[in-house]
């Protein structure tokens, strides 16, 4: 389905933004943290370019897709009409799709096997560009879910630390959905433990992202000392009309 951009659309999509932002800043305050402190992706995973567009004139500036075939375009459009956005892919990453998105990114936050970062090192080192990355962490233990299980990752980022022309910058999880109460942020709060015992463990001045939360758990995150959050549903809309490219 094909949306011509308009007012209507960005006004929708600014106001969503707008109470985002305001639910933001009630969470970091009831936490006991600094305002500005948690950066909000928006996650346009297939909602058309449109929806990019509206929400980056609305002032967002960090956009987040799930799928490289999705991402490309819509960079190359904001390229191709000047729109400044910092691109963040948060999906599942094959190795044969790296070469695509090598130089288009301000964060990869799926880097979920050592065989991955080599081959984001290598394309990087080839392109002349350093790509920012975060590892992903399965701590609900989930087998649907990728990610090093906790026990995985210092041994990973032995490994990974040295590789040239990438930056590991921290940690990226996803909670499950909940089945009882409070069980989202139960896994945040026991990645916030791993994620700063990394920060020491590695001692790297780039180890500064947290990435987690979404629509439904994003609060839980925020208290849990998330500082970047994946938000689609809470600025988009339902995305159920639209199929995945």
């Amino acid at each position: 389905m094909e949306y011509d951009f308009d007012e209507q659309l960005k006004k929708r999509i600014s106001d969503n933004i707008i109470a985002v932002r305001e639910s933001i800043d009630e969470a970091v305050a009831l936490s006991g943290r600094t305002k500005g402190s948690v950066t909000l992706i928006g996650v346009t995973k297939v909602f058309p370019v449109e929806y990019a567009e509206a929400a980056a004139l609305s002032g967002l500036s960090n956009l987040g897709e799930n799928r490289v075939q999705e991402l490309v375009p819509k960079v190359e459009r904001f390229s191709a009409l000047d729109i400044d956005a910092n691109w963040h892919l948060i999906g599942t990453l094959q190795k044969n799709k790296v070469k695509y998105i090598i130089g288009k990114t301000s964060l990869i936050h799926s880097v979920n096997s050592i065989e991955l970062a080599e081959e984001i090192s290598k394309r990087s080192a080839s392109n002349n560009v350093t790509s920012n990355i975060l590892l992903q962490a399965n701590v609900s233990g989930e087998e649907s879910k990728h990610g090093f299980a906790p026990h995985e990752l210092k041994p990973a980022i032995d490994k990974i630390i040295d590789m040239p022309s990438i930056k590991i910058c921290g940690l990226m999880t996803m909670a499950p959905i909940e089945t009882y109460e409070g069980q989202a942020r139960e896994v945040f709060a026991k990645t916030r433990v791993i994620y700063e015992d990394l920060k020491e463990y590695t001692g790297l001045e780039s180890w500064k992202v947290l990435s987690m939360g979404m629509s439904q758990d994003y609060k839980s995150a925020i208290y849990e000392g998330a500082t970047h959050i994946r938000i689609g549903t809470a600025i988009f809309g339902d995305r159920s009309q639209y199929k995945p490219v």
